[in-house]
């Protein structure tokens, strides 16, 4: 009788630990879980990518992703921002940083052609990609904002060198920017149907031949 107690004791033990892991919330590092969901709307889109992808390619449960990240939307939201924080932002820092329209947008082009072909990891640009077959009319509206935000910010700064007298007086700025906008459009549709950093290189060079002299 004796033995037998001591040995159910053991057994009871484990069954009780075993209960307060599975219980336990899974531990994992937000930065990475972040990352990985980064790359999988980078690479499929929002609407192909689902919940299911999401929790696989993160590495943690459904539980765990909403109480961290909220719902699949709230986290497409977060990784947008993400996404423009690490791989997004060269072409806002070309046009604050070269002295003229005409430089910031050539170093944008070029620069496009380099991270929209970057090998690792997927090609052309997410905020461009994502919005492909898209059937949620939040998200669709909220990336086509900020494609529009950026052919504005690209007509600002061609407006203040027409008005500097860097370009000339007829120069149409909303034109040139939706012209530029469709460039890096192009190119990342390009980049991801499999066309080399050479040849968008190349085109860069094509679409700024277009651009108009002082």
């Amino acid at each position: 009788m004796v033995s037998g107690e001591k040995s159910e004791r053991p057994r009871a033990s484990a069954r009780s630990s075993a209960a307060r892991t599975r219980g336990r919330p899974r531990s994992f590092d937000r930065a990475t879980a972040l990352e990985a969901a980064l790359l999988a709307f980078w690479e499929h889109g929002y609407e192909a990518t689902s919940v299911s992808d999401l929790t696989r390619v993160m590495d943690i449960g459904a539980p765990s992703l909403y109480a961290a990240f909220g719902d699949k939307r709230s986290l497409f939201e977060e990784v947008v921002q993400e996404y423009g924080a690490r791989y997004g932002s060269f072409g806002d820092r070309a046009l604050a940083e070269e002295p003229t329209a005409r430089a910031g947008i050539e170093r944008m082009l070029r620069e496009a052609a380099v991270e929209y072909t970057a090998p690792g990891r997927p090609h052309g640009c997410l905020v461009i990609h994502a919005a492909a077959n898209c059937s949620t009319a939040e998200v669709e509206e909220s990336l086509r904002e900020r494609r529009n935000a950026n052919i504005a910010a690209i007509e600002r700064r061609i407006g203040a060198d027409v008005a500097d007298g860097v370009l000339p007086p007829d120069t149409d700025a909303a034109a040139l920017a939706r012209y530029t906008g469709a460039m890096i459009q192009g190119m990342s549709q390009q980049a991801r149907d499999g066309a080399s950093r050479a040849e968008l290189e190349a085109l860069a060079e094509i679409a700024l031949a277009v651009w108009p002299r002082g």
